[in-house]
């Protein structure tokens, strides 16, 4: 069963067009991974999907309803929730009121502590940490911050940019076993991540996107095995 479906979305930045005709589904439950070249639009794709980027043409169905307009803010209300690329936190403030700030919205609010205490459960370093201010913390830790901010808001779909980037390979192992934790207990999840690999190995279903538009389809294990991917991506 299709959570999100993005349909035929074209989109860019002024009269850049970055997006042409691309088509991505996320089935109920299951990790989807969106790898690709630098500059080939798996940003810019999450934050159309998000709302941050008006699309040229196409649509975005979630949960059988047009969302194609609906404004970030709504979308997140609704349970479309995205950890951006660069974490994008508020460096001044706590751990503490970095994840608090996640939960923004009544469908969040009622499942607060809840969240909260699976968040720390999670990343009991973040635990430890609920009274540091974040822009002391490590990289690693900052990410944990901010999947966790992303979690407090009670996401049905949660979509990560780039999990790994700039991270020691210790925490980026720590990080993606929280994705298969995640996985298991069924939240349906993109992610676009540069570690094709890794991102192959802990995804179902994976999307290869080249020049804006989906070149290469399928099952992860299928993906991982085809002789394209593995020579441009995984270097074998």
């Amino acid at each position: 069963m299709a959570v999100l479906d993005v349909n035929g979305i074209a989109s860019g930045y002024g009269e850049v067009q970055i997006l042409w005709n691309t088509t991505i589904t996320l089935e109920k439950g299951k990790l989807t991974s969106l790898v690709g070249s630098n500059g080939v639009g798996k940003t810019t794709l999450l934050r159309t999907v998000m709302g941050l980027i008006k699309p040229w043409q196409g649509t975005v169905t979630f949960n059988g309803n047009d969302v194609t307009r609906m404004s970030p803010h709504a979308k997140a209300a609704n349970g479309i929730v995205l950890v951006p690329e660069g974490r994008q936190l508020f460096t001044d403030m706590t751990v503490y009121e970095n994840l608090e700030m996640g939960a923004f919205t009544k469908r969040a609010k009622g499942r607060y502590k809840e969240n909260l205490e699976k968040v720390y459960e999670m990343f009991p370093r973040l635990k430890e940490r609920a009274d540091q201010k974040t822009g002391t913390l490590s990289g690693g830790e900052q990410q944990m911050v901010a999947v966790g901010r992303g979690l407090m808001a009670d996401p049905e779909v949660l979509m990560i940019d780039e999990l790994s980037l700039g991270l020691a390979p210790f925490l980026v192992l720590d990080l993606f076993e929280i994705l298969r934790r995640l996985r298991k207990e069924g939240l349906t999840m993109l992610l676009v991540e540069q570690n094709v690999q890794m991102a192959l190995a802990v995804s179902d279903y994976a999307y290869v996107l080249a020049d804006g538009k989906v070149s290469i389809e399928g099952p992860s294990r299928e993906v991982a095995a085809n002789p394209n991917v593995r020579e441009a991506y995984l270097g074998i």
